[in-house]
């Protein structure tokens, strides 16, 4: 049994262009680590496909970040509101 045989690569330009946004949002150094993934669900309380935009930092300071959108269809502007919201969104 392949357990990673329907996955598909991901793709690495959208998920730099979709970090530098974030980085720029939230006014971090180039460096800054931080996650961008697509997930699939079919769990009927979750929208089929969202990105999970995850920023580390000390307790009480990371940011995890939901949109119920293909990481294809993430543009600037979803980006600078999830900034503009806060912490979890």
């Amino acid at each position: 049994m392949n357990l990673f045989a329907n996955r598909t690569r991901p793709n690495l330009e959208l998920i730099e262009r979709v970090k530098e946004w974030v980085r720029g949002a939230l006014g971090l150094p180039p460096d800054a680590p931080l996650s961008v993934t697509e997930l699939r669900c079919d769990e009927p309380e979750c929208p089929p496909v969202e990105t999970v935009i995850a920023v580390p930092g000390p307790p009480g300071a990371a940011r995890l970040h939901k949109l119920p959108k293909a990481l294809a269809e993430v543009t600037h502007f979803d980006v600078l509101a999830l900034a503009a919201r806060g912490t979890h969104g």
